[in-house]
């Protein structure tokens, strides 16, 4: 049996979902139609604030490995903050035109329930990193132009689910998490034929205006919650879930795939 293989085998083992990603129609494993607003807090480094992402009700924890990040995280910390996460919050790898080498690490050492992919990733590497690991990934899609949010239609059938971001200004480090709002009115053209997550610049104050103009069912944050770039505040993190999950969607977005 390969590495890869091995890696795949001890996730499903460890947290009981990953094998029901290729067999089911929600392989994320949550019905937000059902279940009311999703949110996911990213770029988690800590255990004081991951335990309060998941008491607080996060539905997603983040943790991010992309090294010029003020949020990366080292492989062995983040295998401890998933271990605490697992069971109670859908633990996200998120990951920047990553090689198979440091995913097959991050796979074998921290067993995301979820890859979320952050960089110029084609559908064709998509599909091939949803077989190659049998786990639910999620793309991200940075706009700036209706033309970038009609670009998400190309993974329709490749990633289980769409995270639309801001752009990042020219020039940035960083692809996402520079508290970026993008205009959301330019999502209007294809917020009814994907399932997704709405990110860029949320905060406690913005979040239920985000949902009510995108119908969003899914929230992401990062910089929204943070005192300093990759410094997360639990106070912080507490209000935007409560804010967020408080919250009413306009429109009966599709589920995840």
């Amino acid at each position: 049996m390969n590495s890869t293989s091995s890696a795949c085998d001890a996730v499903a083992q460890g947290n009981g979902h990953t094998t029901d990603f290729l067999h089911s129609r929600h392989p994320l494993g949550h019905n937000p139609a059902m279940m009311g607003i999703e949110v996911k807090i990213c770029g988690l480094k800590t255990v004081e604030t991951l335990d309060a992402a998941v008491h607080f009700g996060a539905d997603y924890v983040g943790l991010v490995f992309f090294a010029k990040s003020p949020r990366n995280i080292a492989l062995p910390d983040a295998a401890m903050l998933a271990t605490r996460a697992r069971g109670k919050s859908k633990i996200v790898g998120l990951v920047v035109d990553a090689d198979n080498a440091l995913l097959d690490a991050i796979m074998r050492q921290v067993m995301p329930d979820i890859l979320q992919l952050h960089g110029e990733e084609t559908p064709d590497r998509v599909h091939e990193l949803k077989k190659r690991y049998g786990c639910g990934i999620i793309k991200a899609i940075k706009v700036e132009t209706a033309d970038d949010a009609q670009s998400a239609l190309d993974y329709v059938d490749a990633a289980n689910l769409i995270l639309f971001d801001a752009k990042a200004p020219k020039g940035a480090v960083l692809p996402g998490g520079n508290g970026h709002v993008f205009d959301w009115r330019l999502l209007d053209g294809v917020k009814g034929r994907v399932p997704f997550m709405l990110s860029g610049g949320l905060t406690t104050g913005n979040v239920s205006a985000a949902i009510r103009a995108t119908g969003a069912l899914r929230v992401d944050v990062s910089s929204g919650v943070e005192s300093a770039p990759g410094t997360k505040d639990v106070a912080m993190i507490s209000s935007f879930i409560v804010a967020a999950k408080a919250s009413t969607h306009v429109a009966n977005m599709p589920n995840i795939r």
